[in-house]
């Protein structure tokens, strides 16, 4: 009874790494298109996980709702913040910090 405890467990573990891998890698591709659509770079290419907590999806499923940082820059020199914000796993907006205030686009 133990081991098939132990093996749900280490199941669970393996899908919960396996759904955040492809999670970050949509907020990945979310990133460069960001940044490609503002002409400036993206920075590291790469992001990061800021925050993760249950929420609720459209059809009312509990699912994660991930907020990745990004950073980027417009000629090399200064840092920019950006965020790609993930409901489960459909992307729900992108937000990029400018010297006018935040720009956000809604997907969802």
């Amino acid at each position: 009874m133990e081991n098939l405890l132990l093996l749900g467990l280490l199941g669970l573990g393996f899908w919960f790494w396996i759904d955040s891998m492809n999670a970050k890698e949509r907020a990945v591709a979310a990133a460069i298109r960001a940044c490609r659509e503002i002409d400036v770079q993206l920075l590291d290419q790469t992001v990061a996980l800021e925050s993760m907590k249950p929420a609720r999806n459209r059809q009312g499923h509990l699912v994660w709702r991930r907020i990745y940082g990004f950073e980027y820059s417009k000629r090399g020199i200064e840092r920019r913040h950006g965020r790609a914000i993930l409901r489960g796993r459909v992307l729900e907006q992108v937000q990029v910090d400018r010297d006018d205030g935040t720009t956000i686009e809604q997907y969802e």
